[in-house]
């Protein structure tokens, strides 16, 4: 198993301005966001489901007990970032076995989509354009 220290693994993923910094854990299956449940951080059922999504690819629901610390963005670009650390800690452990079956998902690549920023010269929104008169 590759870790940077003994007793866990290590790994960050990103989305639109969210940072999730992910440790995994051999234990019992708890996953913990900002010091709370991910149940409580994220209530919902199409939440879990989005979040489980890279353990049900790689079957490996509730062997491992995962850390992640998250910040930047909005609840859903932390989700997102979230899923992208999970698959990425997945895919370094244990002979890079799980790699391909969360490659294939496509859960390894990173959404490159982010806010486009706003032009000087035109009104607020990035592609708004000031109202010319007519005569």
């Amino acid at each position: 198993m590759e870790t940077l220290n003994e007793t866990y693994t290590y790994a960050v993923g990103r989305r639109k301005e969210s940072l999730a910094k992910v440790r995994l854990f051999l234990g019992a299956g708890q996953i913990t966001v900002n010091g709370k449940p991910i149940a409580e951080y994220f209530p919902g059922l199409i939440f879990q489901k989005l979040y489980s999504q890279p353990f049900e690819v790689t079957s490996t629901m509730g062997k491992f007990t995962i850390s992640i610390k998250v910040v930047g963005g909005g609840k859903m670009s932390q989700l997102g970032a979230i899923i992208h650390g999970i698959s990425r800690v997945l895919a370094k452990i244990e002979d890079k076995k799980y790699r391909p079956l969360v490659k294939k998902a496509g859960l390894l690549t990173r959404d490159a989509r982010v806010k486009e920023r706003r032009k000087y010269g035109h009104a607020q929104k990035a592609r708004a354009m000031k109202q010319s008169p007519k005569r």
